[in-house]
C-alpha cells in the first residue's frame, strides 16, 4: 500500500463531498471499498456531466489505488479530471481525499471510463457541450 499524502493544497472544488457513517463501515471499523466505489462512480458521472448531457453509463473503473482507510465521520472530497474523451467514451481521474483534523490525506484514486448510449443502450458517438 502507498503511503497517504498528506498536507496537499487543493484550489479546485471537489466533484461531490460526502461524510461517510457508521452504516459505511466494513467489519475492521473502517470506510468498505466498495461505499467508496460507489462514490468514485458518481463524482466520476458528474464530471462528464460537464462535457455531454447524452446518457451514459460504467463500462471500467480501472486502476484503483487504496492509499489510506477512510474513517467514520470524515469529510471525504472527490476530486475529478477528464482524461480522455474518445469515439463513445468518456474516461475520468477521480483523486478522494479525506479531511482529517486539519490535514487532507490522499486515501484513494481510480480511473473510470463511461459510454454514451442511444434509448436502445448501444454506444453512440459523445456530443459535446
Amino acid at each position: 500500500m502507498a503511503p497517504a499524502k498528506e498536507g496537499k493544497a487543493e484550489s479546485r472544488d471537489p466533484a461531490i463531498r460526502v461524510i461517510l457513517l457508521p452504516r459505511d463501515t466494513n467489519k475492521h471499523g473502517t470506510i468498505f471499498g466498495g461505499v467508496i466505489l460507489s462514490y468514485i462512480d458518481l463524482a466520476g458521472a458528474a464530471a462528464v456531466s460537464q462535457v455531454t448531457a447524452q446518457k451514459i453509463v460504467t463500462v471500467a473503473i480501472k486502476e484503483v489505488v487504496f492509499h489510506a482507510p477512510v474513517l467514520v465521520g470524515e469529510a471525504v472530497s472527490f476530486y475529478t479530471d477528464v482524461t480522455r474523451v474518445g469515439n463513445t467514451s468518456v474516461t475520468v481521474h477521480v483523486d478522494v481525499e479525506a479531511s482529517r483534523g486539519n490535514k487532507k490525506v490522499a486515501v484513494t484514486e481510480a480511473d473510470i471510463t463511461f459510454v454514451c448510449i442511444d434509448d436502445g443502450g448501444r454506444p453512440v458517438q459523445v456530443k459535446l457541450l
